[in-house]
């Protein structure tokens, strides 16, 4: 039977059958198959000056090359060299973001940009808005102040994160056997610090983890997403970027649009994608 024609009942019934492979639990945030690519990608360019430029980063694409030796990555399916390639610049990275996420992703034209925009990130003065996509009915708005682990030496460090409710959703599933439907919240996310994994592991926490999260999520919601939805991956958006001109001093605010995939999830889920101020429907 297509796991696509299955009723609730059915549905249910296989997920508590399901026996999940280590491979799908620990994959990465976006599946292999939406990732994988032949030819090289030609970014979106959000914004671009003589000191540093803004692309629309897939869902699927790594900032630089792991860190983990053992981990190999196509460079076809890493921002930095496909961006050199594009623009024949070298680029810096600034910041990072994980491998599922798409939206804004800022880089340096030079060390000195480089240098100044990684203090104002360290210095807490960058404003990030993330969309998320989360299990369960959210509080309509909260700050979560809880420290987090630093994933180099497990030491607690202080982490904050604001976040609104935007929209609550309920679907005629049963994902296991304790609720008879299953509800989601989309989410904006405002983290004050920039911690790893910062707001998926702060959502967890109050149990709302994002969907599509392998590390900090619900393998059985992340498989329904996936299998009977046809919406896979991780579901977090970096929406909005908003920093201080390296030279000039002036506010710089980047603007990811709503791409395909999260158009496809608001209409499959019902969904009203919020604008940001002077964005476009």
């Amino acid at each position: 039977m297509n796991e696509k024609s299955k009723t609730s009942d059915e549905w249910v019934e296989s997920l508590d059958d399901a026996d999940l492979s280590p491979e799908e639990r620990l994959e990465d945030e976006a599946l292999i198959e939406e990732s994988k690519s032949k030819t090289k990608v030609t970014f979106k360019i959000l914004h671009q000056e003589a000191d540093f430029v803004a692309i629309e980063k897939p869902s699927g694409f790594h900032v630089h090359k792991p860190e983990d030796r053992r981990r190999r990555v196509s460079r076809d399916l890493i921002c930095l060299h496909n961006l050199r390639d594009q623009i024949n610049q070298y680029v810096y990275p600034v910041h990072r973001l994980d491998v599922g996420t798409d939206g804004v992703l800022l880089f340096a034209l030079n060390k000195d940009t480089a240098r100044e925009l990684s203090y104002q990130l360290q210095a807490s003065e960058v404003k990030k808005t993330y969309f998320a996509i989360a299990r369960g009915w959210a509080k309509p708005e909260g700050v979560i102040d809880i420290p987090l682990e630093l994933d180099s030496t497990n030491v607690p460090v202080p982490a904050l994160t604001r976040y609104l409710t935007h929209q609550k959703i309920e679907l005629p599933y049963a994902i296991g056997k304790r609720h008879p439907t299953a509800r989601y919240s989309l989410v904006e996310a405002r983290p004050e610090t920039g911690r790893f994994h910062q707001i998926r592991r702060h959502l967890a926490r109050l149990a709302h983890p994002l969907v599509g999260d392998t590390v900090h999520g619900d393998s059985h919601h992340n498989r329904f997403f996936r299998t009977q939805l046809d919406l896979p991956g991780l579901w977090l958006k970096a929406k909005e970027l908003e920093f201080k001109h390296p030279k000039t001093g002036e506010l710089v605010r980047i603007v990811s649009p709503w791409s395909e995939r999260w158009e496809k999830a608001a209409q499959t889920l019902g969904l009203q994608l919020p604008l940001s101020e002077g964005e476009s429907q």
